[in-house]
């Protein structure tokens, strides 16, 4: 069975942090370089839900970056087609490094040279909690987990599924059968701005793509399963539909 590391150390390692905005800054013993992270104080602070975060990132190719905190940790999938409100549609979620949990705040550009360059929004976020009997992380390890998401754009409960093992995992996101869920919604398309700033990710890469780009060069691999290209994905301008997820898992 698969196992996911309880470290950043993967993220670390594929980033140079002299030339990438992205946050360092990983849990408290878990192989992070900056020492506990600020956004996880809060949350052991305020007592609260556990976040989650959804940011859709234009790198080799679009896709959306699915993440729960769990563990000191963002567990993180990349989700070509991004999420779906429709139970019937079975989408593809490929398994990423896990990420800090500061990076759940993180929305701009990584500059060309960089690993997963491309400019990156906070499309969906807020809290979740756990609709299943063990720990998110031991879920994670079985293969299956339940979560009932509180987002801005998407609410009610969410199953992730292991459906292969190995260099070349994958899982499967489904929207359950609750409130939250509608067939005729298409958020991915009808509701492409930031809950952060209300931009677009054409709109970040317009306006801040030009000063990161100056400081790289060449062109960066996109953040996929295993360190590997990005997952495919249909890339717009802004209003064009980018399509919801398909009966059935994607090529990534």
């Amino acid at each position: 069975m698969a196992r996911q590391r309880p470290s950043t150390a993967d993220y670390e390692h594929k980033r140079d942090f002299r030339r990438t905005p992205e946050p360092s800054g990983g849990p408290a013993g878990a192989g992070g370089n900056a020492g506990p992270s600020r956004a996880g104080e809060r949350s052991r602070r305020g007592g609260g839900r556990p976040r989650f975060v959804i940011q859709q990132h234009d790198a080799t190719s679009m896709h959306y970056d699915f993440r729960l905190e769990a563990g000191g940790v963002l567990k993180s999938w990349a989700v070509p087609k991004g999420p779906s409100t429709n139970p019937a549609d079975k989408v593809l979620a490929m398994p990423t490094e896990d990420h800090p949990l500061d990076y759940a705040g993180f929305e701009g550009v990584i500059p060309e040279g960089n690993y997963g360059a491309g400019p990156v929004i906070i499309w969906d976020a807020g809290t979740y909690r756990n609709l299943g009997d063990v720990p998110v992380e031991e879920a994670i390890e079985r293969g299956h987990l339940s979560v009932w998401l509180e987002g801005q754009k998407l609410t009610g409960g969410y199953a992730l599924t292991r459906i292969r093992e190995g260099r070349s995992e994958a899982w499967l996101l489904v929207k359950m059968k609750d409130e939250g869920a509608d067939s005729r919604r298409h958020p991915t398309s009808t509701q492409p701005e930031s809950v952060r700033s209300g931009r677009t990710v054409e709109e970040v890469a317009a306006e801040e793509g030009r000063g990161r780009r100056a400081q790289g060069t060449g062109g960066g691999e996109g953040e996929g399963a295993g360190g590997r290209r990005g997952p495919k994905g249909t890339k717009s301008a802004r209003g064009r539909p980018r399509g919801s997820a398909g009966p059935g898992p994607q090529g990534s």
